[in-house]
């Protein structure tokens, strides 16, 4: 999810949330105060803080604007000595100094709540926020509940945002997340899809998976996760490819492994050399041993990641069907990639209901909602991917 002011990118999740706390970031800080009719000592004292600070000398700055606030008689001084001191305060990182120092002299709320949001006092900036009113205060108080961990009052601000201002895509971005983390599964499924089906490019669906790829997820949901980027048009760093690679070889996919390592550009030592050759070996190795695999309930998983691997879908979505009647551990993970085989195959049909007939308690269920949209907002993968 996209931070506005950039899910805790940490986008899902969740750009998880890496890419929605930027925004205070874009709001006004407070800038250097325009020039006015104040006393000798005065004018003497901010002049010298407004140097100090250009200089980046934050401590005489400082001592400085203390020397400008403590001369100053008339409101006009003490006005333009806290506004020195706040900007004199920001640029020292001291935001919450800054904030006290507008208050003193009766700054507006949308004046304080970026500077309290800046200085992590989140509840000061949300009370602020509150009485300043207006899109961009909603927007800080939102991403102010999503840094304080109340991820269900991010969603009722990101609804109430949505509400008053339209859905912009931002929005759904970080609702999506905040939904994600406040485990309202259904809820992010629902805001995901509106984002996907308003706007199903290859950099929409990078947005996603960036955030989605943040959370925890077991090898064989990260693997899915990887053929879902490369589905999208999103499989383009070379360490991702080389943990693609990885990944496939682990689940007997590998075809897959040698095609992504193709792809990796890993520099030429030792261990990428034993990668590549192990990879290599395994895909020389399973014309033989996929029909072995695949005649086994016990080893038919292996036998559809085999066939998978060589683009033989309707191979693998045999073997994985075997699996799926064997039961035990690794039938939801055969349902996912049995899922995966079919919309590579081009049976869209076959592959939803796989993908939807995927079950929450092995960790699968996630990535196969995902695919399932994927396929319903895209059609097939070609064969290819």
């Amino acid at each position: 999810m996209t931070d506005l002011i950039r899910p805790k990118t940490k986008t899902a999740t969740a750009r998880l949330m890496a890419a929605a706390l930027a925004l205070p970031l874009m709001m006004a800080l407070p800038a250097m105060p325009a020039a006015a009719a104040v006393s000798a000592a005065v004018g003497k004292a901010l002049n010298a803080a407004q140097s100090a600070a250009k200089a980046g000398r934050s401590a005489a700055a400082i001592e400085a604007v203390n020397q400008a606030r403590a001369a100053a008689r008339t409101d006009e001084e003490k006005q333009k000595s806290a506004q020195m001191a706040a900007y004199v305060y920001t640029q020292a990182g001291r935001y919450a100094d800054a904030a006290t120092a507008l208050q003193q002299v009766g700054a507006s709320p949308s004046q304080l709540a970026p500077l309290y949001y800046r200085a992590g006092q989140y509840d000061r900036a949300i009370a602020e926020a509150r009485k300043g009113g207006g899109e961009q205060m909603q927007i800080l108080i939102a991403q102010a509940l999503l840094r304080k961990g109340d991820n269900k009052g991010a969603v009722t601000a990101y609804n109430n945002l949505i509400k008053a201002n339209g859905p912009k895509a931002i929005y759904l971005e970080n609702l999506a997340g905040a939904q994600f983390k406040s485990g309202d599964k259904a809820g992010y499924l629902k805001t995901t899809e509106r984002l996907v089906r308003s706007d199903g490019s290859s950099a929409r669906w990078g947005a996603l998976l960036s955030n989605f790829r943040q959370n925890p997820m077991r090898p064989e949901a990260k693997l899915a996760m990887f053929h879902l980027m490369q589905a999208t048009g999103n499989l383009t760093r070379p360490e991702d490819y080389a943990e693609f690679a990885k990944l496939a070889l682990v689940a007997g996919q590998a075809g897959v492994a040698t095609n992504a390592l193709a792809k990796a550009n890993l520099p030429d030592d030792a261990m990428n050399k034993h990668l590549g050759e192990a990879a290599a070996k395994m895909a020389t190795q399973a014309t033989t041993e996929a029909p072995k695999m695949a005649a086994s309930p016990n080893t038919a998983f292996r036998g559809g990641g085999a066939y998978m691997g060589m683009g033989q879908y309707d191979k693998a979505i045999a073997a994985y069907d075997k699996a799926i009647a064997a039961g035990g551990t690794r039938v939801d993970q055969a349902r996912l990639f049995k899922g995966i085989a079919a919309l590579k195959a081009g049976k869209v049909a076959a592959g939803k209901a796989a993908l939807d007939s995927v079950g929450e308690t092995g960790g699968m269920q996630d990535i196969a909602q995902l695919w399932a949209l994927y396929a319903s907002t895209k059609g097939a993968v070609p064969a290819t991917a």
